[in-house]
């Protein structure tokens, strides 16, 4: 409860009890992970984001200061509430703390004090220590809300403060350290410049040179350790700009692996130490890159030929230069030649080195001189330990008896000893940052120290065995090699069989399927069989068995009979349709003289009132009725084409029997073979039955020529239709026309009579007009019956 009321305080209105409240919970979540969690899921983070958005992110001021201090509280080796940071999706909200102007002449002392604890706050949620699955989930989440972006515009940016761009470059490290998409994405960048360069590049000259800031060198070297750990496609690129196929010929641009190369070889012993570990790093747990690096060559001077990079750094060593120096490639060493035996013999075919490690090591030397002997026998034991034997003068029998003779085993042992008990080595093994607080604390690196951890005891125990023991440990290893060959030639014959099986089971899906299909087929087929079986016993049982010859014959005729009935009655169903078209052609030719006389009547109409009301009526009368004959004309000829379509399927039916008519006779004819009177019968009657099959057929072929007329005269009559109804639609628009100037006339006829009765002049009425109309019509009609 009282955590949650203090909660309260940063949402108060009221700024001054706001910031009192940020300082409050400051104190109180100094190292209390149970309160850390509390005020965390008391929605902190939210209440904390939204006060630094408010006061300008890092353009804010000391409250913003307060508030990022509270979040490193609650964020710093807390494994549960970084979890909900990142699940809460507040790391995306980070990104506009770093987005910073172009111009960056302008640094107050608090911005610069506010970034630097942003960008501490990132490096507390990916940082090395922290569980490895939460520092790589907020790594992909830092890179796809584009914060590692707006990182490397910072890292890339001129006018930045030294120790801001310090820091972003510390940052920058851990956020890409073993991260493989992060890593591409810093390989891309490129710096601002004419021509542009990688930024790995510009980094690394910032490193080699000797005029930057200790502190800027050293963030440098831990940027290219975070890039190159578990990147091993990094590694081949910067091994690859050494190697000679890839070295640019022109000169116009710096390499990454020229600057390494020009600072392990430089007179400034810092330079040189930190190019040794950088290379060194670049052959970190990669065998094949260690191979390769034997191929460098290098020019040392003008007129000599050129020597490879490890004799280059064996003849820096036996030089004597500074300690630094002695140590960084001391170090480079001895991660090239571990784990690798080519490696270890072209480091023995040089004769001068075996004597030189030998030497270094048998000497009575100061404290600051223990540190290389030490290394020195770290390298002899891995020469020894890694050894193949394969040259001659240094097997591993005769290294071990040159020690005894000229060191002595306590005594190589108890130098060895000196890495692990010195007291940079301590510190180096304990965080991967390199820190160190001058540059001549800076001697032992990370990673070295953990490969120091792992052969220290096998050396040891190296030198201890006897002949015999490494006898037995060759026989030991022989076996093993030939075990591990077996298992892998096991291994590639599964891969092949597995191969195999796959095939094999491709083509059984094939071919079930191709069966599948294949039974289907035979299932239809067997079922057609089994129809043609049927017909074939019902041809068999109406065939007859006891009189072969002369029913087949009686029976075979009668088929054709039937035919010939069906044929006689599809003539005459084809000769009644032809009298049917014939008498409604003649009821179309009547009906073209009905609507010949209509029109006739239609021109009298315009003589008098009289005639054009009485043929109005008749009119109407005569189109009812030929639009009712339409309709039965209509009716007919889809009665007719579905007859049609009838006698075409009959037909078909006729040729379906025709097709089976003779396989069966053949058949028949096969039955009766026993005698030679028999089989001429039968040749005689096949070919009659022939003949008439041909006869049909010739007849089929008169039905379909005559279907096809009756067809075509369906369609003349389809259009003769057609243009009646257009004459039909016409005389009724002549009608109305007719009707509309009746109307008017009436109109005005009746207007005149009123004016007529208005003058006083007598005028008929209509029924009077009417009657004397029918008895003019009489007399009309008396005349017409004398004449």
């Amino acid at each position: 409860m009282g955590v949650s009321r203090l909660m309260d305080l940063l949402a108060d209105s009221r700024e001054v009890i706001r910031n009192d409240g940020v300082l409050l919970l400051q104190q109180l979540t100094k190292s209390n992970a149970a309160i850390q969690k509390i005020v965390a899921f008391e929605n902190a983070f939210e209440r904390l984001l939204d006060i630094i958005t408010e006061e300008g992110n890092s353009d804010g001021g000391i409250v913003v200061e307060d508030c990022l201090l509270l979040l490193q509280n609650l964020l710093k080796n807390n494994n549960s509430n970084q979890n909900f940071f990142k699940e809460g999706s507040y790391i995306q909200r980070m990104k506009p703390w770093f987005e910073v102007g172009d111009d960056n002449c302008g640094w107050s002392a608090q911005k610069v004090t506010n970034l630097h604890l942003m960008l501490q706050l990132v490096r507390v949620l990916v940082s090395p220590t922290n569980p490895p699955g939460a520092t790589s989930s907020c790594q992909k989440a830092m890179f796809h809300c584009g914060l590692l972006q707006q990182l490397c515009t910072i890292l890339m940016a001129t006018g930045v403060p030294a120790d801001i761009l310090t820091e972003t470059i510390n940052t920058v490290s851990e956020v890409i350290r073993g991260c493989q998409m992060n890593q591409d994405y810093f390989a891309s960048v490129n710096a601002p410049s004419n021509p542009p360069r990688p930024a790995i590049v510009v980094l690394l000259m910032s490193m080699v040179n000797e005029r930057q800031p200790f502190v800027l060198r050293c963030a440098v070297l831990y940027c290219f350790q975070c890039f190159l750990y578990k990147n091993q496609k990094g590694q081949g690129e910067i091994v690859s700009t050494l190697l000679p196929s890839t070295i640019d010929a022109t000169g116009n641009s710096v390499s990454a692996g020229q600057l390494l190369c020009g600072g392990l070889f430089s007179t400034d012993s810092l330079s040189n130490w930190c190019a040794a570990v950088a290379l060194a790093h670049a052959l970190q747990e990669n065998a094949t890159l260690k191979e390769q690096l034997l191929r460098v060559q290098l020019a040392t001077s003008i007129g000599n030929p050129p020597v490879s990079l490890l004799q280059q750094c064996t003849n820096i060593l036996s030089q004597g230069s500074k300690v630094q120096t002695r140590v960084g490639l001391l170090m480079l060493l001895c991660t090239w030649l571990s784990n690798c035996s080519i490696a270890v013999t072209h480091f023995l075919h040089n004769p001068a080195n075996i004597p030189f490690l030998t030497g270094q090591i048998a000497e009575n030397l100061g404290e600051e001189e223990q540190l290389v002997q030490g290394l020195c026998a770290l390298l002899l034991g891995i020469s020894i330990y890694y050894n193949d034997n394969s040259l001659e003068n240094y097997r591993k029998e005769k290294l071990k008896q040159l020690i005894e003779k000229r060191i002595g085993r306590e005594n190589f042992i108890e130098k060895l000893g000196f890495i692990s008990k010195h007291e940079l080595y301590s510190r180096a093994a304990q965080k991967p940052q390199p820190s160190f607080s001058s540059p001549d604390h800076m001697m032992f690196d990370h990673e070295f120290t953990k490969l120091v951890k792992e052969l220290e005891g096998v050396i040891s125990k190296a030198i201890y065995k006897s002949s015999e023991e490494d006898k037995k440990e060759e026989e030991v290893k022989k076996t093993l090699e030939q075990h591990d060959n077996i298992v892998t030639h096991y291994k590639k014959v599964i891969r092949e069989q597995d191969q195999e099986l796959e095939e094999l089971k491709q083509r059984v899906n094939t071919l079930t399927s191709q069966n599948e299909q294949l039974q289907a087929t035979v299932t239809q087929q067997v079922s057609q069989i089994q129809q043609h079986k049927d017909q074939y016993n019902l041809l068999k049982v109406q065939l007859g068995k006891d009189t072969q010859h002369h029913n087949s014959h009686s029976d075979t005729f009668q088929m054709n009979g039937i035919q010939v009935e069906e044929v006689s009655k599809l003539k005459e169903e084809l000769e009644e349709w032809k009298n049917k078209h014939e008498l409604l052609q003649g009821q179309l030719r009547e009906k073209d003289s009905v609507i010949e006389k209509l029109k006739s009547s239609q021109l009298e109409l315009g003589t008098t009132e009289q005639s054009s009301q009485t043929s109005k009526s008749g009119g109407l009368e005569h189109n009812n009725e030929l639009q009712k004959e339409l309709e039965m004309l209509r009716t007919q000829v889809q009665l007719q084409s579905a007859e049609i379509s009838k006698l075409q399927l009959e037909n078909q039916k006729l040729q379906v029997t025709n097709t089976s008519a003779d396989p069966v006779l053949g058949d028949s004819g096969a039955t009766a073979a026993n005698s030679s009177e028999l089989e001429g019968r039968l040749q005689q009657e096949i070919k009659e039955l022939k003949s008439e099959v041909k006869a049909l057929s010739e007849e089929k072929e008169s039905l379909k020529q005559h279907l096809d007329s009756s067809s075509s005269t369906v369609a003349i009559l389809q259009d003769e239709k057609s243009k009646l109804q257009q004459e039909v639609a016409e005389s009724k628009k002549e009608q109305d026309d007719l009707l509309v100037l009746l109307a008017d006339q009436d109109q005005k006829l009746s207007a005149l009579k009123i004016k007529l009765k208005d003058l006083g002049v007598p005028v008929e009425d209509e029924d009077d007009i009417e009657s004397g109309d029918q008895g003019d019509e009489d007399e009309d009609g008396d005349e017409e019956e004398q004449d």
